[in-house]
């Protein structure tokens, strides 16, 4: 071999092959000093290995009892919907996961949902919740699509579509931290008693690229004065049956905080409101902002709850493109009811300024255009100008009245009472 000579090319092959001790220089003289080669205690193996050994029962053990702590929070969750007529079923069920995870799977779901008049059943394929090891109360669960909604009489059918649901929940039942909904691409729809699944055909009542609903408790406790934040996003959403407004797609964010209830224990809706309202609570609206491709509007205020369940309060918003948003707001159903009493129609028949342009063809249209534009230019005199996104827009107060709402002075509708 290069770089040896032949007298080491002479020696035995197992000589040449073991490993030479180590050496080095002796500091008074010129000859090297051989030093042994360092050995590991055989210790600095067998230890390790004993500890993996040792930690694998243990890891099976915090596995079950993750789960079994897993398997408690949901259960609890069950029963707590249970109490306020939220009753939750599965065709069949099964845990697994192991080893990383806590997975609870839920085929076949079913919830009849019995706090609402009329009642209505709710129907999955199939649900399946997961919690990490180290942190049971954390369930996170995935609803698989379609997911539909019938009627007591199964004559009238919701069904509602995604890519993908998500549902997160943390903390215990009885001591709640925080929720969240996640749904990429929905679709909701209405479908006849023969149509089960959207497909099929049906009208179309809802659509989104992406919905979001968070709800936190960021003051106060679960069982004391829990102040909550609640988050709705919405991204390229649509309603056509909802709004006008919302018939195109729109962008929102609404943030709001709810002051005034006792607890988070499970209660109705209504007795919910009844609390904030006796404690003198209210509906703090942090962020309110609608996007169109021709409109934005933005606004903050606050909402109280009367003692007939109707809200009070205002709201201050900024609107860019008041022009487009006000032909939108059924200023022309107002004054169709204006005509129906004056002409003495039926209330129920909506003649409105239909009546008109059967009378003159074209005066129903041009009325609505006059009134339009008058409310447009009212609302300009009345509102501040302002800014929002560097583009001009007005400043105007949304007033709620015992639940009648109004634009400034134009009336635009009713809330429905919360309880």
């Amino acid at each position: 071999m290069p770089g040896e000579s032949p007298l080491s090319m002479m020696q035995p092959s197992r000589q040449r092959l073991s490993r030479p001790a180590a050496a080095r220089l002796d500091p008074d003289r010129t000859t090297p000093v051989v030093v042994p080669a360092r050995r590991w205690p055989l210790w600095w193996i067998l230890v390790p290995a004993a500890i993996v050994v040792a930690l694998v029962p243990a890891w099976v053990w915090g596995w079950y009892y993750s789960a079994a702590v897993a398997n408690r929070t949901l259960a609890g969750w069950i029963e707590r919907e249970a109490t306020v007529g939220r009753i939750y079923s599965c065709g069949s069920q099964g845990i697994g996961g192991f080893p990383l995870r806590i997975e609870v799977r839920c085929a076949d779901a079913e919830a009849q949902i019995n706090n609402y008049q009329p009642p209505f059943v709710v129907k999955a394929k199939d649900a399946t919740f997961t919690a990490a090891v180290y942190h049971p109360t954390l369930l996170v669960g995935d609803v698989t699509a379609p997911l539909s909604l019938v009627g007591a009489n199964d004559a009238s059918r919701l069904v509602a579509n995604w890519s993908r649901a998500n549902v997160s929940v943390r903390g215990l039942p009885t001591d709640p931290e925080s929720v969240s909904f996640t749904l990429d691409r929905p679709r909701l729809d209405r479908t006849g008693k023969d149509n089960a699944t959207a497909d099929a055909g049906g009208d179309p009542l809802f659509k989104a690229e992406r919905a979001e609903l968070q709800g936190r408790l960021i003051a106060g406790s679960p069982r004391n004065n829990p102040v909550i934040e609640t988050v709705l996003r919405l991204t390229a959403a649509t309603a056509p049956t909802l709004h006008p407004v919302v018939a195109e797609p729109i962008k929102a964010e609404i943030e709001i905080v709810l002051r005034g209830f006792k607890d988070l224990g499970p209660k109705s809706l209504a007795a919910r409101f009844r609390e904030m309202e006796a404690a003198g609570g209210n509906i703090e609206v942090k962020r309110l902002r609608i996007a169109r491709s021709d409109a934005i509007v933005v606004g903050t205020g606050t909402l109280n709850v009367n003692p007939h369940g109707k809200l009070d309060g205002l709201i201050r918003i900024a609107v860019v493109g008041i022009e487009r948003i006000v032909p939108l707001l059924g200023i022309d159903q107002l004054i169709g009811r204006g005509v129906d009493r004056i002409t003495g129609a039926d209330s129920g028949s909506r003649q409105g300024l239909a009546a008109l342009d059967r009378l003159m063809p074209g005066l129903g249209g041009a009325l609505r255009d006059t009134a339009n534009a008058s409310v447009i230019e009212n609302l300009k005199k009345m509102g501040e100008p302002t800014e929002i996104d560097h583009k001009p827009a007005i400043l105007l107060p949304l007033r709620f009245s015992d639940g009648a709402i109004y634009l400034g002075m134009v009336p635009l509708g009713d809330a429905p009472a919360l309880f």
